[in-house]
């Protein structure tokens, strides 16, 4: 398939190399240029594009950017896009060490990726968000291996999360239907889902216990556990 990244940071650049090693034409773009992913083009094959090139004739798109800077995108990037083209969001809100408090996503009524769909105008998929861009470098293992991951995948229409589901499996994870992208809060950070590399029967235990509606409660663990989380890769000095 012809596959546009919009994000050359670690998970950009983790699929770029995997997908190219499975045979796919991977187009990536950045914000400062294609003449900056020169390294990148080696490294992992994929070619240098701008942000407008990625989605032209791609077959499924991934925008995988900081959360606060997806507002930032060209308006009508997708315009010209067939609707039967996937676009898969990988974000996450990280408020503390990125992308400052933004208001709708402080009350627990949006998800991550609706507040990106709204921004974007254009339905999407949430996968490869939890994630570490180090496991994701790196190949899956066969279907029904010891220590094979599964990744959720939310979203609303039903033709795209299928489509995201195969290049899921493709790549080397059991794909589990997540929901809907309303739904999707259940593997953003803070939750039991978030970067855990846990295999499918534990994920399908965790999304039964969690429920489909984000209660209250839950929202103020999640976002606890997810400050905590925060604080302490601040303190290390990570930077996102």
């Amino acid at each position: 398939m012809k596959i546009g990244i919009i994000g050359a940071g670690h998970i950009g650049s983790a699929l770029a190399g995997r997908l190219t090693s499975l045979g796919h034409s991977v187009a990536i773009a950045n914000s400062r240029g294609p003449e900056t992913l020169t390294d990148l083009a080696q490294e992992t094959g994929a070619t240098p594009v701008t942000t407008p090139e990625t989605v032209r004739d791609a077959e499924i798109i991934v925008v995988t950017i900081p959360l606060k800077s997806i507002p930032d995108l060209p308006k009508n990037l997708f315009a010209d896009v067939p609707a039967s083209v996937p676009v898969i969001d990988t974000s996450n809100y990280y408020p503390l060490l990125r992308d400052g408090q933004i208001p709708e996503l402080e009350t627990g009524d949006l998800t991550e990726s609706e507040w990106v769909q709204q921004h974007l105008g254009r339905p999407v998929v949430k996968v490869f968000n939890n994630i570490f861009a180090a496991q994701l470098a790196s190949p899956g293992k066969p279907a029904g291996a010891p220590g094979r991951i599964a990744l959720t995948v939310a979203g609303d229409e039903a033709a795209a999360k299928q489509k995201v589901m195969a290049l899921v499996e493709e790549l080397g994870y059991d794909a589990i239907d997540g929901g809907s992208l309303h739904e999707s809060w259940r593997q953003q950070p803070g939750t039991p889902l978030y970067c855990t590399d846990l295999p499918a029967d534990k994920v399908r235990r965790h999304l039964a216990e969690l429920g489909t509606q984000r209660t209250p409660a839950q929202q103020a663990e999640f976002a606890a556990n997810q400050a905590a989380s925060e604080k302490q890769l601040q303190a290390q000095g990570v930077k996102l």
